[in-house]
């Protein structure tokens, strides 16, 4: 009898089978082979979840993916690869097609977006808000002014940061507590920290980067935070020298860097 937890990991297994490309009929065939190790199609069919007519089809299918082996004897048979030779085709089939899809994207057109003069645009979710702050900091030119949270700087950010400042790209960054400083000077040495009035600890503020004096982007953290396990994000962010946000924002941090104080 299977077990529940058997029940649920098949079930993921199907999905991300078929997100990589596989129909149903050959998902579960796939599954039903890791199951038997070597079986028949009515083995196959017997386990449920493929009619024995799809069998023969979804088997050939996956012999060409290098997922099994036939065996051509009255009736055939099929025999899963190892584990380790799965993962590998698997891996190769991923990466073909992104390479493939990224071939078809040039075709298509530009990669990069039309940065607009006035518009402000919205990206939510951490992963999304972190990569385009990558992406900012990876066009940079001339100078990045950052700041962010403690659990929001990543070691791929740091990275970033690192390959701007062998460019020879002015750093500044503010708002990150000792601990994070210390771990950004011995990450990127060149990195110029700064004071800053804005007290973010306790409110839902992310991020602030300012890129060139030309792209700005602001993150907040979603309100309720607890029902997830990981951080919430959503930003926005513009781009132009004459864009609202970036005029705005360049001009309290033109003020803050040149050290500027109050009256």
């Amino acid at each position: 009898m299977v077990s529940f937890e058997e029940e649920q990991a098949e079930a993921e297994a199907l999905e991300r089978l078929q997100d990589l490309g596989l129909s149903q009929y050959e998902a579960q065939t796939l599954i039903n082979l890791i199951r038997l190790g070597t079986g028949t199609a009515q083995d196959v069919t017997q386990i449920g979840g493929v009619p024995r007519t799809r069998v023969y089809e979804s088997a050939e299918r996956l012999h060409e993916l290098g997922f099994i082996d036939i065996q051509h004897t009255t009736p055939r048979k099929f025999t899963v690869t190892s584990e380790e030779t799965l993962i590998r085709m698997l891996n190769i089939k991923r990466e073909n097609t992104i390479t493939e899809l990224a071939e078809c994207f040039r075709e298509i057109g530009p990669a990069q977006p039309q940065r607009e003069q006035f518009g402000v645009w919205t990206v939510t979710g951490r992963e999304a808000v972190s990569s385009r702050v990558d992406e900012f900091i990876a066009d940079a030119d001339e100078q990045i002014v950052y700041m962010t949270i403690d659990d929001l700087l990543t070691d791929e950010q740091l990275d970033s940061l690192q390959a701007a400042a062998e460019r020879g790209v002015e750093i500044h960054l503010a708002g990150i507590s000792d601990e994070v400083q210390e771990r950004i000077q011995e990450s990127v040495p060149e990195a110029e920290l700064f004071e800053t009035l804005w007290e973010w600890e306790e409110t839902p503020a992310g991020s602030l980067l300012i890129t060139d004096e030309e792209t700005a982007l602001v993150s907040a953290l979603v309100d309720d935070i607890s029902t997830t396990e990981e951080i919430e994000e959503t930003a926005i962010w513009g781009a132009g020298d004459r864009n609202s946000l970036v005029v705005v924002l360049r001009a309290i941090f033109t003020w803050r860097l040149n050290g500027n104080q109050p009256s």
